[in-house]
């Protein structure tokens, strides 16, 4: 069973929903915590926050069977919280296919073209395309300072772009912090009332493989392809106790990267509030934390445990080479000199 957020949660101007709309999503409301009102005809959608639909399987469908013995065995594929850890091989894009198709999710996907970063757009929306969430509903968010510079992509149906101003800066890192806030205005003004789930995703990337329903989840987060292979005391967080984002050394589970997050829309419009507020502490007493809001997001995953976690399959980066763990590369993060397209960064000599 796959709990789903109610996407109208932030602001509705009517505090009830009429039983056929229900009936045309083809859900059932879920008593939580006995909040829900038992109403035939309708509820209070304000004190109804999840909606439920059966993990449904097409009888007929022909696949190989799975088995309890056989699998990757140079991976971890679950975490000592018992949320999965997708890699090639522990899933069947079929089933995953079969299931989640015929739910008619809508899926946000928020990118970030500031500056000189719009000159990876074009790539990331072309790959997407052809891997990102393919069959499904997409709505692509464009926060940039360039429209005029958005390419025209070929989208397929039931694909659209919305296009949101943002302002520039002088410096890479106030760009980075503030797209926690960016995000979740974005939420509470449009986003909430739309979409299923949402991706947060960075432009200086490209798309090589599948990425499917099987990231699907709750809250999400990936490994940082940098540290998957190092332990909690080599991971840069952030260690100075002033600073909201602080690690405690011996604390930890696993480096993620900023590039992607994912979950519902409830899920990560708290995750990115969060952080906002954490950032904003911490500039009224003049820190800026060792990576920005990678290191207040890392804080918030360590006492929030993530439902699913995406291997570095889902983060990967182009100057490295696949391994005997990475079979396939499915988003990988771009080469690029960053004195070129990052506002403040000094070139070399």
């Amino acid at each position: 069973m796959m709990i789903t957020p109610d996407t109208d949660w932030i602001s509705n101007p009517s505090p009830y929903i009429i039983l056929s709309e229900v009936k045309n999503k083809d859900v059932r409301i879920l008593e939580v915590l006995g909040l829900c009102q038992q109403d035939p005809v309708n509820f209070r959608r304000e004190n109804c926050s999840c909606r439920t639909r059966d993990m449904l399987s097409p009888q007929g469908l022909l696949y190989k069977q799975p088995s309890v013995l056989k699998g990757r065995t140079n991976v971890v594929t679950v975490t000592p919280w018992l949320a999965p850890i997708v890699w090639e091989g522990t899933f069947n894009p079929l089933i995953v296919d079969s299931i989640y198709k015929p739910m008619h999710l809508s899926i946000a996907t928020t990118v970030f073209a500031v500056g000189k970063y719009v000159r990876f757009l074009r790539d990331f929306l072309e790959t997407a395309e052809k891997h990102f969430m393919v069959d499904f509903k997409v709505h692509y968010y464009i926060f940039t300072d360039r429209r005029e510079d958005v390419p025209a992509v070929v989208l397929a149906p039931g694909r659209n772009v919305t296009i949101i101003p943002v302002p520039g800066s002088n410096r890479w890192q106030e760009i980075s912090s503030r797209r926690m806030e960016m995000i979740q205005t974005a939420i509470e003004n449009q986003i909430g009332k739309e979409a299923d789930y949402i991706f947060c995703l960075d432009v200086d990337t490209k798309f090589h493989g599948r990425w499917g329903a099987e990231t699907l989840s709750r809250l999400v987060a990936t490994i940082h392809p940098g540290y998957y292979e190092h332990t909690h005391e080599h991971y840069p967080y952030e260690r100075r106790p002033a600073s909201r984002a602080y690690i405690p050394a011996g604390e930890g589970d696993y480096y993620y990267g900023g590039a992607t997050i994912a979950g519902y829309v409830r899920d990560v419009h708290k995750l990115t509030k969060y952080c906002r507020e954490q950032l904003e502490a911490d500039a009224a007493n003049s820190i800026e934390a060792a990576w920005q809001e990678e290191s207040h997001l890392n804080r918030y995953l360590l006492y929030n445990k993530p439902t699913k976690i995406l291997s570095p399959e889902y983060l990967w980066q182009d100057f490295k080479a696949k391994n005997n763990e990475v079979q396939i590369i499915r988003f990988s993060q771009v080469n690029k000199n960053y004195a070129e397209v990052r506002p403040n960064v000094k070139k070399r000599k």
